[in-house]
């Protein structure tokens, strides 16, 4: 028996936050990073609250690829403001750990359901829909995807105005990680029609608008689609889950700090390959669902393995146009550290939960041999 859960909320469009105006909200924490209260973006949120009279907290500790510690720094201001709502306010970094505060918060404190709003102002992670949390352990250089339904949040609001002054490289970066999420939820081994749906639909959006957006940043409706298609592609993967390019892309971004969306970016094309059997003289039944994606994106080449290829290319054509590196040497880290940190990287990625619904079941090998690729020229 299959099942399909969608129990959050989500308002969208050109002024979608101003949803905040209708609801019962009680004593409120709002968690984001420093920036977004250095920029004030926060105060668009706090002066919602104060003309609703809303008692809030802020919580702007939250760091790039959060930490165990800030989650347990956000997790000691929860027990002091004893908040009836999170308010999340940022991108996956900022959602992922209210999150887990909540989960913590409430599990902890027994204080029973508290309502969760993500507000994502990066259109990447899907964050906002899904059962899934990434908290990182400097300690051991690693990522942890938490998945737990008590995570999902109750109302995403998707306001493309939060957009609008994304930098170049990190739209590329997330939108890329949107085109992963959605190509990875379609091959996955739980799969159903109902994530196809959403998959198929978001990753069309992401092929259409991605690159146009990311030469011009003030296009308001590629803005609002890649919004949209970020989220869509959530829903997808909260369900379907994801695959070895996740799992390899944690890794990664655990040891050398290299943002999530351009990891998987460098990756994609490469897991595509190997999990579509090109290397293997037989179709494979993942191969067909590839072909499927490319066909579902406009690319046919005759073969299915022909039409395959021509996929990876189109997605290498696509990165070239934004600018993305291809090789682990473009992205600051030392190559021979890196090939060093390898066995422990494939260790750390065939433990991920992502890996336990990618379409082929992976060796220690086979996943070395991917990272290894990932040098320009090979060593």
């Amino acid at each position: 028996m299959g099942m399909f859960k969608m129990p959050t909320k989500i308002s969208f469009g050109v002024q979608a936050l101003s949803v905040l105006e209708t609801m019962e909200l009680g004593n409120v924490l709002v968690v984001c990073d420093p920036f977004m209260k250095e920029s004030k973006k926060v105060d668009l949120i706090t002066d919602l609250l104060d003309q609703q009279k809303w008692d809030y907290s802020v919580f702007s500790e939250v760091i790039p690829d959060p930490t165990i510690d800030v989650v347990a720094a956000g997790l000691a201001c929860a027990k002091k403001i004893q908040p009836k709502t999170f308010i999340a306010l940022g991108g996956g970094s900022a959602l992922d750990s209210a999150k887990s505060i909540r989960q913590m918060y409430e599990e902890l404190t027994h204080v029973g359901h508290t309502q969760l709003i993500c507000i994502p102002t990066t259109s990447g992670t899907g964050s906002e829909v899904t059962a899934f949390s990434v908290i990182s352990d400097p300690e051991n250089q690693a990522k942890y995807a938490l998945v737990d339904d008590g995570m999902i949040p109750d109302l995403a609001i998707l306001d493309p105005g939060f957009t609008m002054t994304v930098p170049k490289s990190i739209t590329a970066d997330t939108g890329m990680d949107v085109l992963t999420h959605c190509m990875e939820a379609f091959v996955s081994t739980a799969a159903s029609d109902f994530t196809d749906a959403c998959a198929e639909k978001a990753m069309k959006m992401v092929w259409e608008y991605l690159v146009p957006v990311v030469r011009d940043g003030e296009d308001l409706v590629g803005r609002e689609k890649m919004h949209n298609a970020s989220c869509l592609a959530g829903m997808a993967f909260s369900e379907a889950s994801l695959g070895i390019c996740h799992s390899l892309a944690h890794a990664l971004g655990g040891r050398f700090h290299v943002p999530h969306g351009r990891a998987n970016a460098m990756l994609l094309p490469l897991v595509i390959s190997y999990n579509a059997g090109l290397d293997l003289a037989n179709e494979t039944a993942s191969l067909k669902r590839y072909e499927l994606i490319a066909n579902c994106l406009g690319i046919k080449s005759g073969t299915p393995k022909a039409t395959v290829h021509s996929l990876i290319s189109a997605i290498y054509r696509q990165m070239k146009q934004m600018n993305m590196p291809k090789y682990i040497n473009d992205v600051g880290v030392d190559v021979n550290e890196y090939i060093d940190a390898i066995p422990s990287m494939v260790e750390k990625a065939l433990e991920d939960k992502c890996t336990i619904t990618n379409p082929r079941v992976p060796t220690s090998e086979e996943l070395t041999k991917i990272y290894t690729r990932l040098c320009r020229g090979g060593f």
